[in-house]
């Protein structure tokens, strides 16, 4: 039996097990995610009546593999779509009509991270919420994990790491891992930039009566990068209420990540008020937050060092390998690397055999 881990249970890490799984009888996965959650950084929260997706936002229909695993593979019950558009504003805050547009913006009734948990759901895969990986050590044809706890996870044949780069990068420098291949796989780990966002979350008791479901800003001049509207989301939003996603720029959420949240959730009402022309934003009847310190990769990696770690089963996956900061990127790479561990271990068997 071939033993596998992921570091990590985020889209492309739920898009590999369920690959690896589904296509191949004698593997073992486990996967050692460091939060409560699934799906990483589309993640779903619940309050009051509401469900929000406070990181990713939704899921574009931008590759057919992604589509059509969420539209035939996966069960369909509960994906909705997105229908009202999304359109601009710049750095003064004016507000344009976007350009027109016959994408498709999928989520599900019950929040994004669904996708995580129903990819999970198909596999065999034991998932330990609450693991922090810490070190990874190769010995001989096999690896070890360590989690910060002092739990030794091991042996497996092959390992996939899910973090955003900087995060394997760590896990990259810090390996007991006596290889040519290693320092290569770190240079080009650690060169991946990464932007950081703060997000607010804004609820208010009365309906916003606008005729988009988000706002992006085009010219990266404005403190808001984007502002979108969950009770566009079905199941998302009780009638006759409105919640607001508003993720800073940045430069913002670098000088504010740090600071008192409430203040910078009346900063952030602020601005919005100001964008959407207002002034009842100033005053939501009650907010959440998130900081995303390693949010969005903005540079792809370069692949070969990738490539090459994996002839000793080191696989890194996620969006900045993919080199596009978005959930079906992540997804089409989890599904990528998934073939390539089944390519492999399928090559191994016939070669036994």
């Amino acid at each position: 039996m071939t033993r596998i881990a992921i570091v990590g249970a985020g889209a492309a890490a739920a898009a590999a097990a369920s690959r690896i799984d589904t296509a191949h009888e004698d593997i073992s996965v486990t996967v050692l995610e460091k939060s409560r959650g699934l799906c990483g950084r589309a993640a779903t929260r619940r309050r009051d009546g509401s469900r929000y997706d406070y990181g990713a936002n939704y899921v574009k229909d931008a590759d057919d593999r992604v589509v059509e695993l969420l539209t035939e593979t996966l069960e369909t019950d509960g994906l909705v779509d997105i229908t009202e558009p999304i359109w601009t504003f710049d750095g003064e805050g004016t507000v344009s009509e976007g350009r027109k547009t016959d994408e498709q913006k999928m989520t599900y009734r019950d929040g994004l991270t669904q996708l995580a948990k129903r990819l999970f759901a198909r596999t065999d895969a034991t998932i330990h919420r609450e693991t922090r990986v810490q070190t990874l050590r190769r010995d001989g044809e096999t690896w070890h994990l360590e989690d910060t706890a002092g739990t030794v996870w091991g042996p497996f044949d092959v390992v996939l790491l899910n973090p955003p780069a900087p995060q394997t990068a760590e896990l990259v420098r810090t390996a007991e891992w006596d290889s040519d291949r290693r320092e290569p796989l770190l240079e080009a780990v650690d060169a991946v930039p990464y932007r950081t966002i703060w997000t607010g979350v804004l609820h208010y008791p009365f309906d916003l009566e606008v005729p988009y479901y988000g706002l992006v800003n085009t010219d990266k001049a404005h403190e808001i990068g984007w502002i979108s509207r969950e009770e566009c989301k079905p199941g998302h939003v009780p009638d006759g209420e409105s919640l607001l996603i508003v993720q800073a720029n940045h430069e913002w959420s670098v000088d504010h990540y740090d600071a008192d949240p409430d203040a910078n959730l009346e900063e952030l009402a602020s601005l919005t008020a100001d964008v959407l022309g207002d002034e009842r934003l100033l005053e939501p009847d009650w907010t959440d937050h998130q900081g995303w310190r390693y949010a969005q990769p903005e540079a792809a990696v370069d692949r070969e060092p990738l490539r090459q770690a994996e002839a000793e089963g080191l696989y890194c996956l996620g969006d900045w390998v993919a080199g596009e900061a978005r959930v079906h990127a992540a997804v089409r790479n989890g599904l990528e690397v998934g073939d390539r561990v089944v390519s492999e271990e399928s090559n191994v068997d016939c070669h036994v055999g």
